[in-house]
């Protein structure tokens, strides 16, 4: 055994002591984060207890930064490479943690303790960035442009889920707002002078439905009507909607929304409603995993006696504002593990499994295994010298990832 491998090995023992002396309050926060589900933008208590915890483990914090009241960084070291990793910890509407941003956000913080603990002798600055509304709006887009990953070399954060996997990919999305107007009159008396907002909404739902033939392929669309009408008796003057376009690239999104926008448009054509389609949050665009970043992610998590399955196994329709960070840093979104019987994200049962024993595990080891990833690529001078040459060609617009 070299010396290169026995430093290696010691670094990796002394983190994972680390971790081991925090782990009860890395758990304790992973389940009151989960106790507390907050929505996007509104995560008051769930940054402040995190940013807490970073402060009082000796990292320097910023809070509301990037003009978001619940965003923050959390640094430690003082090594020209910068390791970004996302804490993530908004919930969704009505089932809480339903795609387990507690263990995510968890899991950073875990992540960011145990590096932290060999920052400084692998020449590496440990930087948590808490990043709101990943549900819905995109807070990493609004901390990119806000230059939050301005001095990032590498970005990683863990997403829970019900089976490990390193590499996979996801979609880009959009999410817009439709709304119809049209003129009330009396559904019997006099439905002639009306112009129907509820009809306009489902020529446009058939519209859409018949376009699925044409649609670019990876192409998905899906929403809800929220309100269409008051009383069978008056011609409704209003409906709304939520509608989501993905696809596989940005590009294919952007022919995917041209299309729905024309459904769209043939509603209010045929009818003589008015027709509003407002955008909500940022786009997100594809993510593109590093390749490199996901196989040294995928060893260290083999290290822990975790099975990593192949990328092209894993979850492919889902979408996420670190494909934003992902075009822009060097990184990797990899999913940990743990046992839900059966539910996926998204599903209410799923939110019941977030403080399970496996779930703890996933917060530990997923931490543990990102901060190890950081420990690889600090110390091999190729890795090192790829990742510190990409972030200067970005920062002097001479390079792009």
């Amino acid at each position: 055994m070299n010396h290169s491998t026995v430093f290696a090995d010691a670094l990796r023992e002394r983190s994972r002591a680390r971790l081991t002396a925090r782990q009860d309050e890395v758990i304790a926060l992973s389940h009151s984060l989960h106790a507390e589900p907050e929505l996007a933008y509104e995560e008051t208590r769930s940054a402040a207890k995190i940013a807490d915890l970073m402060e009082g483990s000796g990292f320097a914090v910023a809070r509301g930064v990037c003009d978001l009241p619940t965003a923050f960084t959390a640094t430690a070291g003082s090594g020209d490479l910068v390791i970004g990793i996302c804490a993530e910890f908004d919930a969704l509407p009505g089932i809480g943690h339903a795609c387990g941003h507690n263990v995510n956000g968890a899991a950073a913080v875990a992540a960011a303790l145990s590096l932290a603990e060999i920052a400084d002798e692998i020449g590496v600055t440990v930087k948590l960035l808490g990043t709101p509304a990943e549900e819905y709006g995109g807070g990493k887009v609004d901390m990119i442009h806000g230059g939050a990953f301005d001095d990032v070399a590498a970005a990683m954060m863990v997403h829970a889920g019900p089976e490990d996997c390193a590499g996979a990919c996801t979609l880009a999305i959009s999410s817009w707002q439709v709304s119809y107007t049209g003129t009330p009159a009396h559904a019997a008396v006099m439905p002639h002078r009306g112009v129907n907002a509820a009809d306009a909404m489902t020529l446009a739902q058939v519209a859409i439905g018949l376009q699925r033939q044409q649609m670019i392929p990876g192409g998905i669309v899906h929403g809800f009507v929220a309100s269409a009408g008051e009383a069978p008796n008056v011609i409704p003057a209003r409906a709304d909607a939520s509608y989501d376009c993905r696809a596989e690239t940005l590009e294919d999104l952007r022919e995917l929304q041209r299309a729905i926008r024309a459904c769209f448009a043939a509603g209010a054509l045929a009818t003589g409603a008015d027709l509003e389609i407002r955008s909500v949050g940022n786009d997100y665009v594809d993510l593109h995993q590093d390749t490199t970043m996901a196989s040294v992610y995928a060893d260290a998590a083999s290290r822990l006696g975790r099975t990593v399955i192949p990328s092209e196994q894993g979850m492919r329709g889902a979408s996420t504002d670190m494909g934003n960070v992902s075009h822009l840093v060097p990184s990797i979104h990899p999913f940990i593990g743990y046992n839900t019987n059966n539910p996926t994200a998204h599903h209410p049962e799923f939110t019941r499994y977030g403080t399970s024993d496996g779930a703890d595990r996933a917060v530990l080891d997923g931490g543990l295994a990102m901060a190890w990833t950081a420990l690889a690529l600090a110390t091999d001078a190729s890795h090192r010298t790829s990742l510190l040459g990409r972030l200067a060609g970005r920062q002097t617009g001479t390079t792009g990832n």
